[in-house]
């Protein structure tokens, strides 16, 4: 537990010396008790009972003033909350790598399927937005609460060449943040990634990279993992062959507060597939998306089958209905302080009519 006003806490040191005052007043009283002939008739009259409980109403309210005076330094703890309403946006790859059968019936089949439960088990403030990346990217659905257009968006990927994992993670950002304007064409042909090398193509390229380096720049940067409205997942097969580099990326979304979980799905050897006589590369590249999730403070999991990939998603889906937070408490000890002082000075009304 931490303290938002620690120096409030100085306060505390006059319980003892109200401890010691009380003591002081009990030992005023036995001394005029001893104006008594014997002190047994006076014992008797209260009984063991009566003399313990005497003490119990002041201990409540020195109990209450200790409650209070510590909501007056501000606690605040870590505890587990139900998540507030929040966009997720699930950046699936879709490159032609996913039509390998290692992952049985295929690793785009088994993957559908994950996400499906996935979407079935997200909770209701929960909205998703759908992106899909190969050689290209696509805003497959974007961000809506209706489980069935969801459900409807996984039906549409489209396989291509190419593996633009870095493109994926912009245009799931440009979804999350609409008003920002992340313009991937932009990024892509105007070479406003913030390693910048490739001059645009044309004159409005040019323009709009500049707009968009220019905001970037004059940004500025929060924690990372701070955003609590929104993440991103993002799975892969494969290495990037196209597009910006993902690590450029991923300090984008960071600089945003944005979380990106990334999942590797598939071996993590390499491999090489052959369709309709085409072939094609696999190769899973567990750095480049340990490096995305470690930039962003997100997490990396490692799915090599059908089952590997739904239990990934349970866990996310469990994270994103419950949130671990730091939150003031300063309420609740205001509420415990209260409720002792209430009930000193009900114990003291019942049993001594004072």
């Amino acid at each position: 537990m931490q303290f938002l006003w620690p120096h409030m806490l100085w306060l505390l040191l006059a319980l003892p010396l109200l401890a010691a005052a009380y003591l002081y007043l009990i030992s005023r009283r036995k001394k005029a008790a001893l104006l008594y002939a014997s002190l047994a008739l006076p014992r008797a009259a209260l009984g063991p009972g009566q003399r313990f409980r005497r003490h119990i109403p002041p201990a409540l309210f020195l109990l209450a003033l200790a409650a209070a005076l510590l909501a007056c330094a501000r606690p605040s703890a870590t505890v587990t909350l139900p998540a507030d309403t929040l966009t997720l946006v699930l950046a699936m790859d879709t490159s032609r790598s996913m039509m390998a059968t290692d992952v049985p019936p295929s690793r785009i089949v088994a993957a559908q399927a994950a996400a499906r439960d996935l979407i079935v088990g997200l909770p209701s403030s929960v909205r998703l937005g759908i992106v899909s990346f190969a050689g290209t990217t696509a805003v497959v659905q974007s961000p809506t609460d209706s489980r069935q257009d969801m459900l409807d968006a996984l039906d549409r990927f489209e396989l291509q060449r190419g593996t633009a994992t870095g493109s994926g993670l912009i245009q799931s950002l440009a979804v999350l943040f609409p008003d920002d304007g992340i313009d991937l064409e932009a990024i892509l042909f105007g070479s406003v990634s913030p390693r910048a090398g490739r001059p645009a193509t044309s004159l409005d390229q040019r323009e709009a990279a500049d707009a968009i380096r220019k905001r970037e720049q004059e940004r500025q940067p929060v924690q990372p993992g701070s955003y609590r409205h929104g993440a991103i997942i993002l799975l892969s097969d494969g290495r990037r062959t196209a597009g910006p580099d993902p690590a450029d990326a991923a300090r984008m979304a960071a600089q945003r507060g944005v979380r990106v979980y990334t999942v590797g799905f598939g071996s993590a050897q390499s491999g090489a597939g052959d369709e309709s006589g085409m072939g094609y590369y696999m190769q899973l590249d567990e750095p480049a998306l340990r490096g995305v999730a470690t930039i962003t403070g997100g997490e990396y999991f490692q799915a090599g089958s059908a089952a590997d990939l739904s239990q990934v998603y349970r866990q996310l889906t469990a994270r994103f209905a419950l949130e671990r937070r730091e939150t003031e408490v300063s309420a609740l000890f205001s509420a415990a302080a209260v409720l002792l002082l209430v009930a000193a000075c009900a114990l003291s009304m019942l049993w001594f009519r004072r």
